[in-house]
């Protein structure tokens, strides 16, 4: 059994009184290492402790929350040690939220206030009485995103209600902001109606340049994206599907380099078919990929399935059963395997082992993407297969949205553009791959850190290159004004 390894996400500070006496400091690092827990820090807390004591906060990485009391057990069975409380980092973090609003110019003065507040305000707000494109300029709206959530599909917790996935939602604002100076604010919906959905989002639309719709669950989030597009003149982007379709398909674009293969050669095996399983697809084969066999829980999704002709299946999945499997692969996932250059898993783990793997062609391909336990695990995989990516940040090359979103709603804010296109996804795509330099590009790295500062950058530009080429930018090139001409 593959043992889980220390990670951030369990991080905790231990406060801990030691007698100098009997100098146990080395004494206690040496039992935190032999208790698994990966030691980040010790620091003195000044002034704290009695004469002969010293008090020293201990940070450390544990496997999950269990694997604390091992630690704390092995800090306060060494002698000249007292554990006095401890921290959990993360909640710490979190703690009175992530994110805060903070004014662009001081209110020091009567003048500043005239200006920003009563009673200059009304001059401004007169020029967007008189042309309501005036508000890209003026208002906040030219670099504010809703992060739209009704807490349906949070990570891999499910329906866990609009509560709970606010700091889900905090996080992805944190992330457009620190990735490409986007202001997103989380809005969090108690209601699981796709009608009223759809319905508060375009009243609240005024305010926003864009919306990105995260964690609502399938197959409502396609129907609640599909008419807020049509309703809305501002780019909505459910970042399930198309974020994680857009950092594979650039992951993909660079494997392939390696391999040598084409995408039209390609014979995919795609394991799951909810939000992300499904754009993933409809981006797969707009790239040229013609041989996709998706498999749901019961097996290989075809025309042949029961379910099909019973009228069962629902609309996507119809809809998947006829535009995939053009040999009409039946049989369970490790059946389906067979001969795939390809594995591409958005579902759970263990849902494949490593010696299905044996299966697939020479110089397989594995994204196994589900989090926070692949589909298979690396190391178990590494014998089988050439290239190997997953969405967890402790293994080389991260499939990661990050990658996608902050870039991709800043080249759409920038161009002014109504929409997001299918082709500002794939100029995305191209964007993300091309950052990864052909001499640098390796199997364990095919696609950039999420940390990489060139990314957000060369994702928006390749954004607003193509919808200036599609003509559907509304900022100008030269003066930067906005127009209301689509």
């Amino acid at each position: 059994m593959v043992t889980r390894p220390a990670q951030a996400q369990f991080s905790v500070t231990v406060r801990v009184e030691l007698d100098a006496r009997q100098e146990p400091l080395g004494k206690l690092t040496s039992a935190i290492a032999e208790a698994g827990g990966a030691l980040q820090g010790v620091d003195l807390v000044p002034g704290a402790g009695s004469e002969g004591k010293r008090v020293r906060e201990f940070t450390i990485d544990a496997r999950d929350q269990d694997h604390w009391e091992q630690i704390l057990r092995a800090i306060g069975s060494t002698r000249g040690a007292r554990v006095l409380d401890y921290v959990d980092r993360t909640l710490a973090m979190h703690r009175g939220g992530k994110i805060a609003q903070h004014n662009k110019f001081p209110l020091k003065t009567r003048d500043d206030l005239s200006m920003a507040y009563t009673p200059g305000v009304a001059r401004v707000c007169n020029e967007i009485a008189a042309d309501r494109a005036k508000a890209f300029e003026f208002t906040i709206k030219r670099n504010t995103v809703a992060v739209v959530s009704d807490g349906s599909a949070v990570l891999g917790l499910g329906d866990i209600g609009p509560e709970a996935a606010m700091p889900v939602m905090e996080g992805k604002a944190m992330l457009f902001k620190e990735f490409a100076d986007v202001d997103a604010f989380p809005i969090c919906l108690d209601t699981r109606d796709q009608d009223a959905i759809v319905d508060t989002v375009r009243l609240l639309a005024p305010t926003f340049g864009g919306v990105n719709l995260e964690d609502i669950s399938a197959p409502r989030c396609f129907y609640i994206e599909e008419r807020l597009k049509e309703e809305l003149d501002i780019p909505v982007f459910h970042d399930d599907q198309h974020g994680t379709a857009v950092v594979t398909i650039a992951a993909l674009f660079n494997a392939l380099k390696i391999v040598g293969k084409q995408l039209a050669d390609l014979r995919v095996l795609m394991l799951g078919l909810g939000a992300a399983g499904v754009a993933v697809t409809k981006m797969m084969l707009e790239s040229g990929v013609a041989n996709v066999i998706g498999c749901d829980r019961q097996g290989a999704l075809s025309t042949k399935r029961a379910d099909y002709d019973s009228g069962e299946m629902t609309e996507i999945k119809r809809w998947y059963a006829e535009n995939t499997n053009p040999e009409g692969v039946e049989g369970t996932p490790a059946e389906a395997i067979e001969g795939c250059d390809l594995f591409v898993g958005v579902s759970g783990p263990g849902l494949i082992s490593a010696d299905d793997l044996q299966k697939m062609t020479d110089d397989a391909i594995v994204f196994a993407m589900a989090n926070p336990t692949p589909e298979v695990m690396p190391e178990e995989a590494d014998p089988y297969v050439r290239i190997m990516a997953t969405g967890r940040s402790d293994y080389p090359n991260q499939i990661n949205n990050v990658l996608c979103f902050p870039g991709i709603f800043r080249g759409a804010l920038d161009a002014g553009a109504p929409r997001i296109t299918e082709e500002m996804k794939l100029a995305a795509a191209k964007g993300i791959a091309e950052v990864v330099a052909d001499e640098d590009l390796s199997e364990d790295y095919i696609i950039p850190s999420v940390f990489d500062r060139d990314v957000a950058p060369a994702v928006a530009a390749a954004v607003v290159e193509e919808a200036r080429r599609a003509g559907i930018a509304r900022v100008s090139e030269e003066t930067g004004t906005f127009s209301t001409v689509d």
